[in-house]
């Protein structure tokens, strides 16, 4: 049940000289309640449940302009209010451009500087720099690496070298650092030790198989759809996520079943989105970006087939949420996807490829219940909710007491480590 906003002054600085409960502040996020990504939607599990655990959890939230409840004027840019029994700090930056991002990550480590918590988690590595003033100030950090942001296709030169440095400068700041995956391990394995490493994936919802609902049904039918007549796609459209070769792919031939692909467009302004639009044959249809999460979870649950062509990363949210409603996939053939989905997908490089894969896929019924069932149950077994969050809670523990920053190798958890699914 979510609990109303109160709002007071955000320069109340906690006096109490020792806390009877230990204290976390997360960073890196845009805020919670979830409405933006998979960090979001991880911290309004995660903190929720540190409350319930005895944790004081505090989360800082970007805000384009302030509500009308929250104090104005001059001097009341920031504003607290609680939800779920979090406290939230709400910092008003302007618009969601990326300057506005760097002077938010500057002021929530101003204000994480003046509180002292126990210890801080940060959600991503993009200003890593940053935080060198919390190691400074002796209060340790714990990152959580998100993939390598810097190999992305959509970055310059500038940009992938600033994504670089602080990539470094995370793996030299942080007291520990999380991998949602294990390759991603592997990468952070070249630049410190170990047992300063723990892999911890994001997670999976299950999602039964769909009851026969006509509200479903009719859900479908307003944006052209029929039960398990149509493949998904549901990425941001840049080109490490392989958007275009799917599309080309699908459209090479009439499939009888039609394409799903959510996300944003914007052909005027971005040269990438206009070449998908146009790649796409008739078939295809662009549904926009949808969060309602009920909605995606009903275009999941009577999906056919979902198509997944993410290339950098570590345990996608998206191909979690596919295999946890117990969708066949077809995924780009890389180190990460092969990991994560293992036997409940087929693999692809290139159009031509995807184009035959998803061929032979179409015509082989049992083979798409044969996946989906293996995609269910792995998501049950090996990315379950109820592990990450209770693996977090312990790591975080081991970290404000110390025992993770005193090179203590924290205990992993068998299942998250490399197996033989990986190409």
């Amino acid at each position: 049940m979510m609990h109303a906003a109160v709002y007071s002054n955000s320069n109340v600085i906690e006096k109490d000289a020792k806390r009877l409960r230990p204290c976390v502040s997360i960073l890196g996020i845009r805020g919670v309640p979830a409405g933006h990504g998979g960090f979001e939607t991880f911290t309004a599990r995660l903190a929720p449940q540190l409350v319930s655990s005895g944790w004081d959890v505090t989360v800082y939230c970007q805000e384009d302009e302030a509500p009308p409840a929250a104090p104005s004027g001059p001097g009341h840019s920031a504003w607290e209010s609680t939800w779920e029994g979090v406290k939230r700090v709400h910092l008003q930056v302007g618009p969601d451009t990326p300057l506005n991002s760097i002077k938010f990550d500057l002021r929530c480590i101003a204000d994480v500087l003046e509180r002292r918590p126990d210890l801080v988690l940060i959600l991503g590595y993009n200003t890593a720099i940053f935080a060198l003033r919390l190691r400074l100030a002796g209060i340790p950090t714990v990152f959580n690496m998100d993939g390598v942001e810097w190999q992305r296709d959509k970055w310059g030169l500038i940009a992938r070298a600033w994504l670089y440095m602080n990539d470094w400068a995370a793996c030299l700041i942080a007291c520990h650092l999380i991998a949602d995956h294990p390759q991603i391990e592997r990468h952070l394995e070249s630049r410190v030790r170990r047992g300063k490493i723990t892999v911890i994936p994001y997670g999976a919802d299950i999602l039964e198989p769909a009851p026969d609902d006509p509200r479903h049904a009719a859900e479908l039918r307003n944006v052209g759809l029929s039960s398990m007549k149509y493949a998904t796609l549901i990425a941001r459209a840049e080109p490490e996520n392989s958007v275009l070769e799917l599309v080309r792919a699908f459209s090479a031939r009439p499939r009888g079943i039609k394409l799903a692909v959510l996300g944003s467009y914007e052909p005027n302004k971005v040269a990438y989105h206009a070449k998908v639009l146009a790649a796409a044959g008739p078939e295809v249809i662009f549904l926009g970006a949808i969060y309602d999460i009920s909605v995606v979870q009903n275009l999941r649950r009577h999906c056919l087939l979902y198509l997944h062509g993410h290339r950098v990363g570590g345990c996608n949210p998206s191909l979690l949420e596919a295999m946890g409603a117990g969708n066949p996939v077809l995924a780009h053939r890389n180190r990460f996807n092969c990991w994560v989905a293992g036997q409940g997908a087929r693999y692809f490089l290139g159009v031509q490829d995807c184009d035959l894969m998803l061929t032979a896929m179409l015509r082989d019924p049992a083979e798409l219940l044969s996946k989906g069932q293996i995609n269910r149950r792995r998501a049950g077994d090996i990315f379950n909710w109820s592990d990450v969050l209770q693996s977090y809670g312990e790591l975080l523990a081991d970290a404000r007491s110390g025992v993770v920053a005193g090179g203590f190798h924290w205990g992993r958890r068998p299942h998250w480590q490399l197996d033989g699914d990986v190409s």
